[in-house]
């Protein structure tokens, strides 16, 4: 029970700071992290103490797959090129500055124990930058590179710390020798979720009830995971690829009424699993200090820091360094993406990717799985939490601040796309009433028409007066059934499956009008 209410206690109080860190404008990352490393220095604080494989697969897993749904592969597809630099060329760059520095200050450490090390801070976390950039409306572009960076970075740094794993083990570490393996677990993993998408797919689609759907979804997320790192291929790739596979093609088989509650389920997990992931990255400084003592202590923070301030240079000088040879590159012709989204070299774009490269879970979860008789595995340890711990505090307080000091352009893609769904989506409607006399169809049509004749306005379609009539209607009748309900006159089985259906009134006139999105 000690756990249990531990857990129940470290809730509470992440749910606490969490809603602070929202009031005051900090990434809740950023003071998640603090809060839990504060915490680990109270006598008696409880000691959470997972396997690094489950913290892995029950922090990650989900958390991919639904980031992978939600991301647009048109987009990504469309910035491939500065997605894969962060992914491939920044993470291998940052491994081998890592390693090197280590072995400055170790000179004794093999090359395999360093490139591991390397490989374990070289992902960045999306979460923290993320929820900076959620604040304050980011150009488009730059939410797509760090999300598609955070899709893919833990694939190429996981693999690199595996091979570097074994490599120690084995005594030995060749390049030649990992490059193909290498190889045949990316694109292994990519043909496994490719796979695994169509009887995932399938199956949910055959499944009417909502809470055997979700669980379902759940079980295949944690399944596919865990199928792919007993085969030996990469539980990362093969998770995102999953996603991204049933985001195109199970969404039209998955009805409204499970759609809606799923996508609410999934929010509300992935946060509870986002913010204890946080907490429990601060309360793992306690059993690390634990290990080693005051004066190695002091000598090992020393490294720690040197290596926490070279993670964030060579990010930073990447990011540049690729923003010039961009320039270089497109200069005397017109830099365009496919249907005109425009893609100009920024330098400014460059500076708030650069500074967006916060350490999470999986760089403390890594470091957590080595075995325990590696080599120099009490400093590796002590590096990661620095690492994480410091970029939260150092990148995560100051991103609001660079990014309104910078000050980009606004940007409205998403905007104008929502607005062109509309239309083709109501003009739709209205030919699906072709043919149709009775007064029913009239009614429609008249509402669509003007619905129509309000987006050529530019106005929102909440303001319709058909939507603010509907609000108030379903205001007027939610007090009645309560009335009824209150004085007995129906029970409470009736009323809420009449509440119900005002929801989904309520949710399809707040959304925007007739043609609301779903989620």
């Amino acid at each position: 029970m000690h756990a249990f209410e531990a857990i129940l206690a470290l809730l509470m109080g992440a749910t606490i700071l969490s809603s602070f860190a929202k009031r005051v404008g900090v990434p809740y990352p950023t003071i998640l992290a603090v809060g839990g490393a504060v915490l680990a220095f109270i006598p008696g604080a409880p000691r959470i103490e997972l396997p690094p494989e489950l913290i892995l697969a029950l922090f990650v897993a989900p958390v991919l797959l639904d980031a992978a749904y939600d991301a647009s592969f048109r987009d990504l597809r469309a910035n491939w090129l500065p997605v894969g630099s962060l992914v491939l060329v920044a993470v291998g760059l940052t491994t081998m500055a890592v390693a090197v520095t280590a072995r400055w200050f170790f000179p004794d450490m093999p090359l395999a124990v360093g490139i591991a090390l390397g490989a374990i801070l070289a992902p960045p976390d999306a979460v923290a930058a993320l929820a900076v950039l959620r604040q304050v409306s980011p150009p488009y572009r730059i939410r797509v590179i760090l999300e598609g960076e955070s899709l893919l970075n833990d694939a190429s740094a996981l693999l690199i710390y595996r091979l570097a794993v074994g490599a120690v083990t084995a005594g030995s570490f060749s390049v030649t020798d990992a490059a193909p393996t290498f190889a045949v677990v990316v694109f292994g993993s990519i043909l496994a979720g490719w796979a695994l998408a169509w009887p995932i797919g399938r199956a949910t689609a055959r499944i009417q009830s909502a809470p055997e759907s979700v669980v379902l979804q759940f079980v295949v997320t944690f399944g596919a995971w865990l199928l792919a790192e007993r085969l030996g291929l990469s539980g990362v790739v093969t998770v995102v690829v999953l996603g991204l596979t049933l985001a195109r093609k199970n969404t039209a088989a998955l009805t409204a009424r499970i759609r809606v509650p799923s996508f609410a389920i999934w929010e509300t997990v992935t946060m509870v699993l986002n913010v204890m992931a946080f907490t429990l990255v601060g309360l793992e400084i306690g059993p690390i200090v634990d290990n080693v003592s005051g004066a190695e202590l002091r000598g090992l923070l020393v490294g720690s820091v040197t290596v926490l301030g070279v993670v964030i240079l060579v990010r930073l000088a990447w990011t540049l360094t690729y923003e010039v040879a961009l320039r270089i590159g497109t200069s005397g012709r017109d830099a365009r993406e496919p249907r005109g989204r425009a893609v100009q070299p920024s330098a400014k774009t460059a500076l708030v990717v650069g500074w967006s490269g916060m350490r999470g879970i999986v760089t403390l979860a890594t470091a957590l799985a080595l075995p325990s008789d590696f080599p120099y595995r009490d400093f590796i340890q002590l590096t990661a939490f620095v690492v994480v711990l410091g970029t939260l505090l150092i990148q995560g307080l100051t991103l609001r601040r660079l990014l309104a000091s910078v000050g980009l352009p606004p940007e409205d893609t998403v905007e104008r796309e929502i607005d062109m769904a509309r239309r083709a989506s109501l003009k739709a409607a209205l030919t699906a009433l072709e043919g149709e006399d009775d007064a029913a169809a009239g009614r429609l049509r008249e509402e669509y028409r003007e619905a129509l004749a309000w987006l050529k306005a530019g106005e929102d379609l909440r303001d319709t007066r058909e939507n603010g009539l509907r609000l108030r209607m379903v205001t007027a009748a939610r007090g009645s059934i309560a009335d009824l309900r209150d004085t007995e006159a129906i029970g409470d089985e009736a009323y809420r499956r009449v509440e119900e259906e005002l929801d989904m009134l309520e949710l399809s006139a707040e959304a925007a009008g007739p043609t609301g999105p779903a989620r």
